[in-house]
């Protein structure tokens, strides 16, 4: 299924101060986290974020962080950020059923929520350039098991064609002028 910019949400889960050093190219996977920050944000996508135990794992990475509103930002401990209530509550009131998730670690929290949130109904998307993990060996089975469970693996590129859908538009000649260096 194709992906509709006005049925989707983009979820940043964990891209935290403290964690992300110790994840694979993290400098990368932050430079691809904020261009589709950005591009949500141009669309007019929504953006739910989550952290994991914050006074461990600090806030959010401070460029990510300016994306997202504070109400849009919640707390969790259990790995999966559909354990937590408030988090759930504020996915059902933005009434989206294509998610796409970005951050990390792949085969820990990101596979945990795309899991449970498949179970739930949702349709949903990981992008595989804006996910990591701290091993390569961890990262490739994240993503595999969750290609296993029925969950579309895409690219960031792929998300800008589908949310843009044409090309010659005015929209089309801003944005990729902007987004496709």
């Amino acid at each position: 299924m194709l992906l509709k910019k006005d049925d989707s949400l983009l979820l940043l889960i964990d891209v935290q101060e403290k964690l992300i050093p110790a994840i694979l190219e993290n400098d990368a996977l932050v430079a691809r986290c904020e261009w589709l920050l950005k591009l949500a944000k141009r669309l007019g996508v929504p953006i739910l974020a989550s952290e994991q135990y914050s006074k461990g794992l600090g806030p959010l990475v401070s460029k990510l962080k300016t994306f997202v509103n504070p109400s849009d930002c919640i707390e969790k401990i259990h790995f999966s950020s559909m354990q937590e209530p408030a988090y759930t509550k504020r996915l059902k009131e933005l009434h989206k059923n294509q998610l796409i998730l970005i951050g990390i670690e792949a085969h820990v929290c990101v596979l945990q929520t795309a899991m449970e949130m498949k179970s739930s109904g949702y349709e949903v998307y990981v992008v595989v350039d804006a996910v990591s993990s701290r091993t390569a060996f961890d990262l490739k089975y994240g993503l595999k098991r969750m290609k296993q469970e029925g969950i579309h693996l895409v690219t960031a590129e792929m998300v800008f064609f589908e949310w843009i859908r044409q090309a010659g538009t005015q929209e089309f000649k801003t944005l990729s002028k902007e987004f496709l260096q």
